[in-house]
């Protein structure tokens, strides 16, 4: 198989912030599995919280790309053998030759990726549609600009977070979800929790610093008056056992945790374990979103946004349309590139 890669840089509709920082362009690379004139693809963000660059990715792909060439087309658990044996820790990358992989044996093979995953085609969850942090007029503005999705997640991390919410649920009568991306101490967790469910939100995800030690997130997890949900506390296979009776459930994403291959197994841990289960994006094009939309028959939540939060998308895919994922009708993860 050959191995090929794309920069891009994505272009966003409105800048996008986070208590981390904003964003006005996505810098991805688009990675290319070709065998007998099929390709497959998938993508990885470049991300300065998990310190991957355009370079760092490029080098983990050149280590792996003469073990990927010597092979035959395969199963993508067994290609992911063979390249986690090469870069063990550059999730990543990882994530994007899995990607890659899924697709270009699905279309290889005339199935879709549920289907290589085992999983039921028919799911009903339904994504939400994130509104970054901005000021409350702004925020209501993207807001009526999307009117029409059942699910709202609101990004916290501001010295008037309960304004937020307040005025966002003056608006809209859909489920509002918060995200607070590490920004909040155990008091403020446990406080806005008795607020926020007031304001009808359904949980909130990652309150803590992911560093946060077990005895805070524990006070967290039994005294919020809401459920927490683990996503950068929650990056690898092994944490999902360490977030059993600190969360109450877990969002994974593909490039935290290596791929389709580790997260759908990710997934069925936590759900043995009683833990909600959620797959959530990057600000990331159609390529990525449609990997993480085959995990969807697993999911109790969904957050497969990502791709309509830009100005210019450059892949044809799964569509997320006011929360409803429709999937193409190409085999794999559905994608044609348009670049």
């Amino acid at each position: 198989m050959k191995l090929e890669w794309r920069r891009v840089s994505l272009p966003l509709k409105d800048p996008f912030t986070i208590a981390r920082g904003t964003l006005h362009h996505q810098q991805c690379l688009i990675v290319i599995l070709t065998q007998d004139g099929v390709s497959g693809f998938g993508e990885v963000t470049c991300n300065n919280y998990y310190g991957h660059t355009y370079e760092s990715l490029e080098a983990a792909l050149n280590l792996v790309r003469d073990a990927i060439a010597e092979q035959p087309l395969m199963h993508p658990r067994e290609l992911y053998k063979v390249c986690q044996a090469v870069i063990p820790t550059d999730r990543f990358a990882l994530s994007a030759i899995d990607g890659a992989a899924y697709d270009l044996y699905g279309k290889t093979q005339g199935i879709r990726t549920t289907e290589i995953l085992g999983l039921n085609t028919a799911a009903e969850t339904r994504s939400s549609y994130t509104l970054g942090i901005d000021s409350i007029e702004e925020m209501i503005r993207k807001y009526r600009d999307q009117p029409d999705w059942p699910v709202y997640k609101i990004k916290l991390g501001t010295p008037h977070d309960l304004e937020i919410v307040q005025a966002l649920r003056a608006v809209t009568e859909a489920t509002i979800r918060v995200d607070a991306n590490c920004a909040w101490t155990v008091e403020q967790t446990i406080t806005n929790s008795r607020a926020l469910r007031e304001l009808g939100v359904e949980f909130i995800e990652q309150p803590l610093p992911a560093d946060a030690s077990p005895a805070a997130q524990r006070e967290v997890f039994e005294q919020s008056a809401l459920p927490v949900i683990a996503d950068e506390s929650c990056r690898t296979e092994e944490d999902v056992a360490r977030c059993e009776g600190l969360f109450h459930g877990i969002n994974v994403k593909l490039c935290k945790c290596g791929g389709l291959t580790p997260a759908s197994r990710m997934l069925q841990q936590a759900r043995a374990l009683g833990m909600k289960t959620m797959v959530g994006c990057m600000i990331e094009s159609t390529v990525g979103i449609s990997a993480a939309a085959q995990l969807l028959p697993l999911l109790d939540y969904a957050d497969f946004d990502g791709a309509n939060l830009l100005a210019e998308d450059v892949a044809r895919g799964v569509r997320i349309h006011n929360g409803e994922v429709e999937f193409s009708n190409v085999y794999g993860n559905g994608i044609e590139l348009l670049i």
